[in-house]
Formats: C-alpha cells, structure tokens, sequence
C-alpha cells in the first residue's frame, strides 16, 4: 500500500515530493541533484512537447540538434552571459585519459554553439531568418536541488533564431511568448502572466527578456517559460553577419527561447491536492481508467463486466483509455491508485450498474460523492468526451479564481510587505533597481514580471513613492 502523503497545508515541500515520488512520475538519482524520470513522468513531458512541438513548426521553426559540448572560450566570448552563468558551469578537463587543450562546457544553454554555427551558415539576406529549436538536455550546477523544479541535469526545448532586423527579432520573441501563454493557458490549465522581466532578472546576455508567471498551490511564483530578445550581444560575440540588399555587411539580431520539465513541477502545483495529482486532461497520459468491480467466486458476473467493459472500449475514440482489470485489488485500491496519478476520469462498473445498465463516471478534479454522476451505458463514450472537456475547463477557471483571490494590490509599502507574504502583490515600480534590492531584502519576494497588459495612467512607486508609470508582479518564487 501506498505510504500516507502528508497535507499540503502542513508541508508543502515534502507533498510535492511525495506525490512525484508514489505516482512514479520521477526519482532521485545516485548523482547528487539528478533525477530519473520514470515512465509516468516521462509520457506526461512527451504531451508536452507534442503540444509545443506543434505549435512551433506550425509558426516555420524546424528541429535540429547541436553538440552536449561547447568549447570554454565559446561561453566566455559574451561578457554578460559568462558572469551569469558560470556558478552554475559542469566544466570537462579531462577525456581519454589525458588533459584537454580547452576546457568544454557540459551545454547549461546552447546560445554560443549555436551562434558559431549561424556564423557559418548565414551569408546573405536571402539566408534569414532562420528558425531552429532543439529539444535537449542541459547541465546547470545546482545547490538546492528539487525534482522537476531544480535540478542539475533537466530536459528542456530551446528555440534560436537570427533575423535581419531588431523589429523582426522583437516580433519573434512575442509571437513564442503568445505560443507559450496559449500552451500554458489552454494545455496545462495554468493561467499565467506574460510579461517583461527586469533589468536585473533578465537572462545574462538578453536585451529583453519575456516570461509567463504561474502562481502555484502554495501562492508562491513559479517562471514557467522564457523567451528573450538577443540583441545584436551574441551576433557581434559570435560574427553572425550577413550582406544585406544593398551589399553592406551587417550584424544578425537574434533570439532565442525555452520551456523545460519545470513546467512538469508548474502542472503538478497548481492543480495538486492532498489525494496526489490532478491532471489537466488534455495532457494527462492516462484520461480516463476503467474499474471493473468483479465480486470473487462468481465467474458469471465477473464475465458480463467484462463483456461490457469491452463494448464501452469500442465506442471509446480519441481517448487515452486503460483498463484496470487487476481483479486480485481491491476496487477501493484502485481507486485510490489511479486518484495519486492524478487520472481525470475514471469509469466504474460493477454487475449492480448491469443491472440498472449505467456506469459509474467519477471526476479527479471534485473528490468524493459530489465528483460521481450515473451514465446510462449506451451514452459512455459522448459523456466521457463531454466530461474531459468540462473538466480541462474546470481546473483552468479554479486555478484562474485562486489566483485571484490570491493577488493584492497594496496601497502602502506596509501593507505590500504583508501581503506579499500571502501571494501576488500587483504594484507600481518606478524602475530603479535600488527599490527592486529592498524589496528583495526586505520580504525575499522579487520582481516576477512587468505585465504586457498595464492600465492606463500612472502613479507612484510602492518603495519610494517617486512616480512610476508600470505595474510589476511582485511575489517570493521557485
């Protein structure tokens, strides 16, 4: 039997890996700060990248893939993007039992690379733009590490583009934050806030670096995408020129983009309770379970169950479906089971619901008697699709409405050190970074983002009071 998982409300820490941990979805791994994900996990982040995947050829891009390895003085060529991520470097020094010449980087971003690479492949006007991502791993040194959320080695998808013009570039970068947003929002069931980081939480190396926030179960941030305007740091880094119309040599503008199995950890938090997971059924593995209740000792019966659970397999179209026929568990033990997984639906039927021919329809997302509802046997299939539908629908508004009830708009920099302990703080900065450091100081919450949405008008800085023309989302974050 599963090992009893503690509340939220008592320790949301070891919930979150505790759920991970029974459902199956990952493990910890003999190296420190690594994880295995298991088969579970890994069919969840591969309806992840379906969905994403699709999204991007479908906007031009085109898949490739660039070398684990960078040479050391390819991540020191872009000052900025060197000072921030070199705590975080796994540096190779050795390889077939002798020193190396240069150092290479175990890949923590593949910015660099694959600059050296457009360098070599862009020429002409007529070359651009060009549209690649990659789905791959990544190795960033990490101290404290969580499954999912942190971890050294993690899977991700990076997109890396060059254009010809910084209007282009801008362009791409919000056309992949709306990708991202429509992912998040419509795919995962996460509302998220997109907006514009600040100066000091930008990717090093980025001009403009965009983001979509999600609040999690316990009302703290968490960064569940990024997409970042380049610039021209990495094109003159990396001398990524191409002769434009008029035979003049200039410099490319580029981009570059990612979501990682961080967004496993955003799905698991923001729709999670004490029972386990909660799946969104649009990428759960498993949408829906079938529980055949088969009493011992009476074949009959047990034969007629499965009989009908048989016919409502054939009608079923489009659904991930498994049958649980596991007869020597109890029904409650499945039940249980397959609720830790975090399954949307699930169907029982037992030899009383022949009987009265229905089955029993049991939602994920509302536990107990109030999530069951009876369904005539000859309808399964369009109330499994209805039922899907309304509960992808479901999560997004409970999600949306806790979110909500979770974000203040502080008149005062007393009030806003309180508020921003219980969730969201919406309130105006002024920009200067010395108010972003005592707010940091002051409450551990930072600047999550500046929203692209802003109200008209202006005000006054919430830290200073000078005047203060955007709103930013302040909140304690993953």
């Amino acid at each position: 039997m599963f090992d009893k998982i503690v509340p939220r409300s008592e320790d949301y820490a070891k919930w979150y890996t505790q759920v991970i941990r029974q459902a199956e979805m990952a493990d910890y791994a003999p190296v420190r700060g690594c994880m295995v994900v298991r088969p579970y996990g890994f069919a969840l982040w591969e309806n992840v990248k379906e969905q994403l995947d699709s999204r991007f050829k479908a906007s031009g891009h085109q898949n490739a893939a660039f070398p684990l390895f960078i040479p050391m003085s390819f991540i020191e060529k872009e000052a900025e993007h060197v000072e921030g991520f070199k705590p975080e470097l796994a540096i190779v020094t050795h390889g077939g039992g002798k020193k190396l010449e240069e150092p290479l980087v175990v890949r923590p971003t593949s910015e660099t690379i694959i600059g050296y690479m457009y360098s070599q492949w862009i020429q002409s006007y007529r070359d651009l733009p060009v549209l690649i991502n990659q789905w791959a791993n990544v190795v960033r040194w990490e101290m404290r590490p969580r499954l999912f959320l942190r971890t050294m080695e993690f899977f991700w998808q990076e997109g890396h583009t060059a254009h010809s013009t910084h209007a282009e570039a801008e362009e791409e970068t919000l056309r992949i934050l709306d990708i991202y947003t429509d992912f998040a929002v419509n795919e995962a069931a996460i509302p998220v806030i997109p907006g514009r980081k600040s100066d000091s939480e930008k990717f090093p190396g980025a001009l403009t670096s965009y983001t979509i926030e999600a609040m999690m179960g316990d009302k703290r941030g968490l960064q569940a995408g990024t997409s970042h305007d380049l610039g021209q740091n990495f094109a003159k880094a990396f001398d990524i020129q191409y002769l434009d119309a008029n035979q003049k040599q200039q410099h490319c503008w580029t981009t570059s983009w990612g979501v990682s199995t961080r967004m496993i950890g955003a799905i698991i938090m923001a729709h999670g309770d004490d029972q386990g997971l909660v799946l969104p059924p649009r990428l759960a593995p498993t949408q829906l379970v079938i529980v055949p209740i088969t009493p011992k000792n009476r074949e009959d019966d047990k034969q007629a169950v499965m009989d009908a659970v048989a016919k409502i397999c054939e009608t079923l179209e489009g659904v991930r479906y498994h049958v649980d026929d596991r007869h020597d568990y109890s029904p409650g033990w499945r039940f249980n089971e397959w609720e830790l997984k975090g399954v949307p639906l699930r169907i029982e039927i037992g030899p009383r619901d022949l009987a009265k021919n229905q089955v029993v329809l049991a939602r994920r997302d509302i536990p107990g008697r109030d999530g069951k509802s009876f369904v005539s046997s000859g309808n399964v299939a369009n109330e499994v699709n209805q039922m899907l539908d309304t509960i992808q629908a479901d999560m997004l508004k409970r999600a949306t409405a806790f979110r909500d009830a979770n974000t203040f708009e502080p008149t005062s920099y007393e009030a806003f050190q309180e508020v921003v302990e219980e969730g969201f703080a919406r309130a105006r900065w002024c920009g200067n970074e010395t108010c972003e450091d005592k707010v940091r100081e002051d409450t551990q919450a930072t600047i999550r983002c500046i929203p692209i949405e802003q109200p008209d008008g202006d005000g006054n800085c919430i830290v200073c009071s000078a005047a203060a023309e955007e709103i930013a989302i302040f909140a304690r974050a993953y």
